[in-house]
């Protein structure tokens, strides 16, 4: 693994140990070059109770021609009125390790915009 994949993964564990074991559900987000995953995840349960990506049917024909932190923020929206169909509305942010910047930063808060408190 490279240096910078290292340190993401360190701040990840890092994270991890602060926001674990709560009585909330954790949006976990990951980034690729090309796109964006979301995912709200019940860490009691194990299960994921809702997930949007740049790759969901739903976005996919819209995102074309949209910067990626355009499309980030569409997820965002997704993602937040999957959640408040199911009755979540209070979360915590899991970044991943990484930094709260750029398209993590736009889809975060496009969450929030649209109902999320975290």
């Amino acid at each position: 693994m490279n240096s910078k994949e290292t340190a993401r993964l360190k701040r990840k564990r890092r994270i991890k140990k602060k926001i674990g074991g709560g009585e909330r559900f954790r949006l976990s987000v990951f980034r690729s070059c090309k796109h964006i995953y979301a995912q709200i995840v019940d860490d009691g349960k194990g299960q994921t109770l809702a997930a949007a990506s740049t790759l969901s049917g739903e976005l996919k024909d819209q995102l074309s021609g949209l910067k990626k932190s355009d499309a980030a923020k569409a997820v965002g929206k997704l993602l937040a009125s999957k959640a408040k169909a199911q009755g979540i509305d209070k979360v915590v942010f899991d970044r991943n390790g990484f930094l709260y910047h750029g398209r993590i930063k736009a889809m975060a808060d496009s969450c929030r915009e649209h109902g999320l408190n975290f």
